[in-house]
């Protein structure tokens, strides 16, 4: 039996902007979960310059594009992302990136705001669960 994964939003709740409120999956398949991702380089070097959300977000979805590569999957295997965010007033230009890179239906999706992170100069961090056939 192949692997099977629905995306749904039940019609007892608003819309949602961008994301999915439900991804099932059953049958057998792979499933691969992804540390959080931050906007840095090969070098471990955070991109653009210091503040710059917009380019921070872009350089954190490449790195997933990467891990998600490195299994054989990309962005239409996302069945949820954790958006962690040091300012929420960013959401605006996260969701114009993150809406590059994912394809329709949209993952479920949680975004919150975070006091700090674990790296200085961090701005945002992103982690996925994606679901691969067997």
């Amino acid at each position: 039996m192949p692997e099977r994964v629905r995306f749904s939003n039940p019609k007892a709740l608003a819309p949602p902007p961008g994301y999915s409120y439900v991804v099932e999956s059953t049958g057998p398949g792979r499933t691969i979960y992804f540390a959080g991702q931050l906007g840095i380089d090969t070098e471990n070097k955070f991109v653009g310059a210091p503040g710059d959300f917009r380019a921070q977000a872009v350089q954190t979805f490449e790195n997933l594009k990467a891990a998600l590569a490195a299994v054989g999957a990309d962005f239409s295997h996302v069945v949820k992302l954790t958006n962690l965010m040091g300012d929420i007033k960013h959401l605006p230009i996260f969701r114009e990136v993150r809406d590059q890179y994912l394809s329709a239906p949209p993952p479920a999706s949680t975004t919150v705001q975070i006091a700090a992170f674990a790296r200085e100069g961090a701005l945002l961090e992103v982690e996925a669960v994606a679901v691969l056939p067997a």
